[in-house]
């Protein structure tokens, strides 16, 4: 997927970026998915669709010429700050995890992420959207809230670590032409929220 100026560029997932994700899921959860279940998901499951996010630095690229190679290999020299991937089964598209780098988080990469796991399941068909998320993890629902998740139930005791119960949530119609004004609107916002944050960036080391 082309990152159009943005800071952050979308690819599929591959067998050899599962160590960095791993490094990401270990920060990131208390029990994390084993390289045997990526190798599954990414190998072995005809449903599942994953993405990593990668930093384009592009202040120190066009300093070290870095541009000139990301064109010739782009996906050498940058890392991943960020995964997600979904399952696809009929018209519905489940969201099996999401995460960020800690050091990345709160800079709109993750909801980028979302956004593009969005529009991926739209470009296959999809007509729903559904996750499952911790009851206290109020800055994800509020990010699921934004792109017009609502909550349709509750999973007790889903959360093996401590037990705790998972919200889900749900966003039906999503290839309404409503939704998809609605996806263009929120890309639009957040593509300027990122481009700005470049600009800063570079300003400040100029």
């Amino acid at each position: 997927m082309s990152n159009g100026g943005l800071p952050y560029r979308i690819d599929p997932m591959r067998w050899e970026d599962v160590p960095a994700v791993m490094a990401i899921e270990r920060q990131s959860f208390t029990l994390p998915w084993s390289d045997y279940t990526y190798r599954h998901e990414l190998l072995e499951n005809v449903n599942s669709h994953y993405f990593v996010a990668r930093r384009i630095d592009q202040t120190a690229a066009k300093r070290s010429g870095l541009f000139s190679r990301w064109r010739n290999n782009p996906k050498a020299a940058v890392p991943i700050v960020s995964y997600g991937g979904f399952w696809l089964i009929a018209e519905e598209a489940h969201i099996s995890t999401l995460a960020s780098h800690p050091d990345w988080r709160r800079r709109g990469v993750g909801e980028l992420m979302l956004l593009a796991m969005i529009e991926r399941a739209l470009h296959l068909n999809a007509s729903m959207v559904t996750l499952e998320v911790r009851v206290t993890n109020e800055v994800a629902k509020n990010l699921y809230l934004k792109y017009g998740f609502d909550y349709v139930g509750m999973r007790p005791r889903y959360y093996r670590d401590n037990n705790e119960d998972a919200d889900l949530m749900t966003v039906d119609g999503v290839q309404k032409p409503e939704y998809r004004q609605k996806l263009q609107a929120l890309r639009a916002a957040l593509e300027d929220q990122l481009r700005q944050a470049v600009a800063r960036a570079s300003h400040e080391t100029s």
